[in-house]
Parts: structure tokens; sequence; C-alpha cells
């Protein structure tokens, strides 16, 4: 896990031509996707199409990842982050818990652009595996180059899962992708590119990373509050 400092970030939506600035208090993300061997070690499954241990696990849906956050917790002795309801199709995320969660949109594209201002925080062939130089298949996370603040594959590989909805009145319920992947062309790899999908869907190019917040604690503005169902 990486130490994230904190910042303001902000966001746009090419579609709606909207944009809006969120406040960011520390948190620690990871260095990288959740790996298949570290998916199969929490969860006795190995739901993925290619085959490899430091291979990003993708084919997850964001209901596999919330799950997965809340496995990852209770073996590490942490207080799970979300309360599932008993339809399982309801989520409430208790930000006082310690344990491990999804990053929020802003936490991800902050942690991306670690201080840098363009597109990319680096040449995109040195820091991603996209459509241009993947050979069309997933690779192993940790073999592109880092950005400034020790993060993998914040761009290309494998989309990110994160726990905001995108657009709740066009999209309902639908979640936010982030980073890009190893099919896309350069211009989905972009750190202010968003892209959506239903909760449940399973994806070949898309995975997930798990964030944390420090110590327990109110959370920066922008931030589902105690209670919050979504």
């Amino acid at each position: 896990m990486i130490a994230v400092p904190p910042g303001r970030v902000t966001l746009s939506d090419r579609r709606t031509q909207r944009s809006w600035t969120v406040d960011l208090a520390p948190y620690l993300l990871a260095a990288h996707p959740v790996t298949q061997e570290l998916y199969e070690r929490v969860t006795g499954l190995r739901p993925s199409a290619a085959r490899g241990e430091r291979l990003p696990v993708e084919g997850v849906s964001w209901w596999d990842a919330v799950r997965f956050c809340n496995a990852l917790s209770e073996r590490a002795g942490l207080a799970p982050a979300y309360r599932i309801g008993a339809d399982d199709e309801s989520v409430a995320w208790d930000p006082f818990a310690d344990g491990y969660r999804l990053p929020t949109e802003a936490e991800w594209e902050h942690a991306c652009r670690a201080g840098t201002t363009g597109p990319h925080y680096g040449p995109l062939d040195d820091i991603a595996w996209y459509r241009g130089n993947s050979g069309e298949r997933v690779r192993d996370v940790g073999s592109r180059q880092a950005n400034p603040w020790g993060l993998y594959d914040m761009l290309g590989n494998v989309w990110d899962w994160c726990w905001d909805v995108y657009d709740a009145e066009v999209y309902g319920g639908y979640r936010v992708l982030r980073g890009g992947g190893w099919f896309d062309e350069h211009w989905s790899c972009r750190a202010s590119a968003r892209r959506r999908s239903h909760p449940g869907y399973r994806v070949d190019d898309v995975g997930f990373r798990v964030a944390r917040s420090p110590e327990p604690g109110p959370r920066g503005p922008g931030t589902p509050r105690q209670g919050t169902v979504m």
C-alpha cells in the first residue's frame, strides 16, 4: 500500500461537459491491481480468462470487488468497510471503518496524476499496457514504469472499478471505471478518461485495486458518510 498525500482534484466528464472539484484527505492505495494469486488466496476463486499468478485479476464485477474487500479486511483483522444488504443488492460504506475498500473516483484520479498535469504521468509506452504494445493480452502487474508516487498500472492493463455511481439520473446504478485496459487505444488511457459499467457485469479487461483510510475518522468533502446506501 502506498501512502497518498491529501490534495484537491478537478474531475471532468466529456459527455456532459461538466467538471467538479473534490478535496481529499490522505489515504492508502495498493501499488498495483489485485493479482490473480491474491484473489484466489482470499476467495478460493480464479475467474480470469487468462491465467498467471502476477496477472491482474479480471472478469470480476463491482460486487465481486466489494465482497473481496470485506473478505480481505476480515483476514487482516480489520473492520469491513462495506455493509451488504440481505438482498445482496444494496451496500453501505462505513467511512469510519479501517478495512479495505475501493477508491473513490476522485482518489483514483488524484493518485494517478501524482502531481502531474498532463493526460499521462509519463510516455504511454513506458507506463502502460494498451492496444499499441500489449500484444492484445493482459500483462503482469508492475511490469511498466510506476508513476511519481510509486503506483503501477494506473493507466492500461486493466480498468479499475471505483466506488462511485457514474450518473444515477441517466445510468442508474452503473459504476465508474478508470484507467484504460490492454485492448484500448491510447485515447482511453488518460488520467481523466471515465467509463461506466453495470455493477454485475464481468469483462476480461476490468479489474480493481484496493484502498484504505490511514485511520478511522471523517473523510473529505464528496465522500459518502456512514450509512449512505448506494
